[in-house]
């Protein structure tokens, strides 16, 4: 079998000279970084809208509990099975 670190130390002198072409205080994200960034807030501003509509359905009003209904005298509710 052959050694790997062998062929990792050869892959990697072949790929340090094309590190070094590169310059350091050029490097920008370029147009693809923006297309990305510009893509993801659009779905962003999309699924915040779409949530706005959701919650905007939501029609939630909160029942007075029977159950602690102070008029019948207990805390059970008479619709409520017995336990045991």
């Amino acid at each position: 079998m052959p050694d790997m670190s062998a062929s990792a130390s050869l892959a990697m002198t072949h790929l340090v000279p094309l590190a070094k072409e590169v310059d350091e205080n050029k490097v920008t994200p370029g147009v693809l970084g923006f297309i990305v960034f510009a893509v993801l807030a659009v779905a962003v501003w999309g699924l915040m809208k779409s949530m706005n509509r959701h919650m905007g359905k939501v029609d939630f009003e909160e029942k007075p509990d029977a159950a602690a209904d102070p008029a019948t005298g207990s805390g059970v509710s008479p619709a409520s099975p017995a336990k045991g």
